[in-house]
């Protein structure tokens, strides 16, 4: 044999040698690893991870958006015409109930004044004469010293110049009155507005153009909206005892979350409930005050108000990974009996509290339900329970569940 051919020949020995090699490694290491793996296929029933459910003193809120109004608000319109002399605030600034605001020339008015008193006193001397006939003609009559007739007319001028006299002080008090007028003065204490006009403008009574406005801030009220289905809901919960209120009937507690996101620090109080549903938008005005010492809320201000529904003294709640949605939309939990065996069961789930459902039927304090581990959990079938600390439940709470939500529901907003 050439010795080129002979070296080929070695090579291509070598090369099969190399090759079988590696195949005989392969086929030992797919043994070995099915080897080792059917101890575990064999090492017992899967592990889930359960809690233990307990009920718990739950506080239901609702958070419903809305703006504030001043507690008191006055538009400062002058009563009667005239020339505004002064102003007599700082545009901005707080004044107290009677302060003067505006002053209107006054002359004309204590002129229209002294001629009315001028007039009174007239009718006085002129009552005071038709007095004094009027007593003596009673006199003379009585020994026909004047006719009946006389007698009668002079009674009855003195009750006419009696009327003239009331006439004439109604008048007085009248321009009294429009004098007084002339000092425009607050009618509530609070902050003041910017003015409409500056001293030289002519104003006239009544107009509908207000000069400023007062308006009383401290408290504030807080005009808010609920759906009157959720009044609805809220009045059976608590009438059927699932709920009971944490305060009054028209003193739940109210919190104020700001434009910007931010909690204000003063709490309020629902103070007045609407008691007609408005038409177009199917909603109740709900009212509450807050203390407003800073001025930090204006009027018309956006906010939302996380007011307390009530208190549910047994609440069921189960972390949102447990309950389950099958095909037809009902919602669904897997619990471990005291066999030890996976059951699957119907719930009723009613709202969100954070990352939890608030489950009215279908589960029980005592029992255990899988979050972790579904997927491996079978119904009917063994398993291994472990139980697993589940996230503490936010004690406020979002809208209540909507019916056909889908089986991974997102968290409602909670406070």
């Amino acid at each position: 044999m050439h010795p080129v051919q002979s070296i080929r020949v070695t090579h291509s020995l070598r090369h099969a040698t190399n090759t079988a090699l590696l195949l005989l490694t392969a086929a030992l290491l797919g043994a070995c690893s099915r080897g080792a793996e059917a101890p575990k296929a064999a090492s017992g029933p899967p592990e889930v991870g359960v809690i233990t459910l307990q009920t718990t003193r739950q506080t239901y809120t609702t958070e419903l958006t809305g703006r504030t109004v001043a507690f008191l608000s006055a538009d400062i319109r002058p009563q009667v015409g005239g020339i505004i002399q002064k102003r007599s605030f700082t545009e901005g600034a707080n004044v107290r109930a009677g302060d003067v605001l505006y002053q209107i020339d006054p002359a004309p008015f204590e002129a229209t004044l002294g001629s009315a008193e001028a007039a009174l006193a007239r009718a006085r001397a002129t009552a005071e004469s038709a007095q004094a006939t009027a007593r003596r003609n009673a006199e003379l009559v009585k020994i026909d010293a004047v006719s009946q007739q006389v007698n009668e007319q002079s009674q009855a001028a003195m009750n006419q110049a009696r009327a003239d006299v009331a006439v004439a002080e109604a008048t007085v008090q009248t321009a009294r009155i429009n004098l007084g007028y002339t000092r425009i003065t607050s009618p509530i204490p609070g902050r003041v507005a910017i003015s409409s006009v500056t001293p030289g403008a002519l104003v006239t009574a009544n107009q509908t153009a207000a000069l400023t406005t007062v308006q009383q801030i401290d408290p504030i009220y807080v005009d808010v909206t609920q759906t009157s289905a959720e009044v609805l809901r809220l009045k059976r919960e608590l009438a059927a005892g699932r709920l009971t209120r944490s305060g009054g009937a028209d003193a739940a507690r109210m919190r104020i979350v700001l434009e910007d996101g931010s909690l204000y620090g003063r709490e309020g109080r629902l103070q007045f409930a609407g008691i007609a549903v408005n038409p177009t938008t199917g909603a109740i005005t709900l009212r509450g005050t807050v203390a407003n010492p800073d001025g930090l809320l204006l009027p018309g201000m956006y906010v939302r108000a996380v007011i307390e529904e009530g208190v549910d003294e047994q609440a069921l709640l189960v972390p949102q990974q447990g309950i389950t949605r099958d095909a037809t939309g009902r919602a669904t939990a897997l619990v471990v009996g005291a066999d030890d065996k996976v059951v699957r069961r119907n719930v009723t789930v009613d709202r969100a509290v954070g990352n939890r459902w608030v489950v009215r039927q279908g589960l029980a304090a005592g029992e255990r339900v899988i979050i972790e581990g579904v997927q491996r959990a079978r119904v009917g079938e063994l398993v291994r329970t472990v139980a697993v600390q589940a996230p503490e439940a936010p004690r406020g709470v979002g809208a209540p569940a909507v019916p056909g939500a889908p089986s991974a529901p997102v968290p409602a907003k909670t406070n």
